[in-house]
């Protein structure tokens, strides 16, 4: 048995990244970039055998997803998946749960996803507001990993203040708590009840800058097809 890897070989690293760059100009080409969701839906035998055993909050998050969108999209032994459900492009709820302080002790189960590009210069402000709001600059897309959905929508909508301008960091932090407490004592709290701006239309990806030359690009190719006689 070789246990070497073989991407130690020299003709495999060239095949691969040359599979890369065909990969890249298909999907952009055909319009097939990013995530493609699942369209049917799973057992929901399955979806209560795999989670019974699942702590307490995830399994809250699980039945309130399940009632407010019905059965997930995908179910596997740590996550339930949905796609396009309501105004998101992605639902998850996760088995493990993940520890999170502000604005109050609670785990973090769901998280949501929206497409949405943020400029690069609002990226820093984003982690000091909250290192649960999660971006995604090549895909296009931010989300928000909370307990609640309330507090995902809440969470999404002072990030849109913060990349317009209209909060700091700080002043975001201050308003998630104010609507957060204001939610839970089931006092008016917009900010936490529905997204208050319009989703993106269109691409938001952002697939940056080619930095390898093309004559390197070209000679990759010409010893990919020296070394393994491929002509495509």
């Amino acid at each position: 048995m070789n246990d070497k890897d073989p991407i130690d070989n020299p003709a495999e690293r060239l095949k691969t990244a040359a599979t890369g760059m065909m990969s890249n100009l298909k999907t952009q080409t055909v319009g097939e970039a990013g995530e493609q969701p699942t369209l049917s839906y799973a057992d929901m035998d399955t979806v209560h055998a795999l989670t019974k055993d699942w702590p307490a909050m995830s399994r809250k998050s699980m039945e309130q997803m399940v009632q407010k969108y019905g059965p997930p999209n995908e179910a596997i032994p740590s996550r339930l998946i949905w796609y396009n459900n309501g105004p998101w492009k992605r639902t998850i709820v996760f088995r493990d749960e993940i520890p999170h302080n502000f604005p109050q002790p609670h785990s973090d189960t769901l998280e949501q996803v929206i497409d949405y590009q943020v400029p690069i210069e609002k990226f820093t402000e984003l982690a000091r507001f909250d290192g649960s709001v999660i971006v995604e600059r090549t895909k296009g897309e931010v989300s928000a990993r909370c307990d609640m959905e309330a507090a995902n929508i809440l969470a999404l909508n002072l990030m849109h203040e913060i990349v317009t301008g209209r909060l700091t960091a700080e002043q975001a932090r201050e308003k998630y708590s104010e609507q957060t407490a204001a939610f839970v004592m089931n006092n008016p709290a917009p900010f936490a009840e529905k997204l208050q701006f319009e989703l993106p239309k269109g691409n938001t990806m952002d697939t940056d800058q080619v930095t390898i030359m093309d004559n390197m690009v070209y000679q990759a190719k010409e010893k990919l097809k020296d070394i393994t006689g491929m002509n495509d």
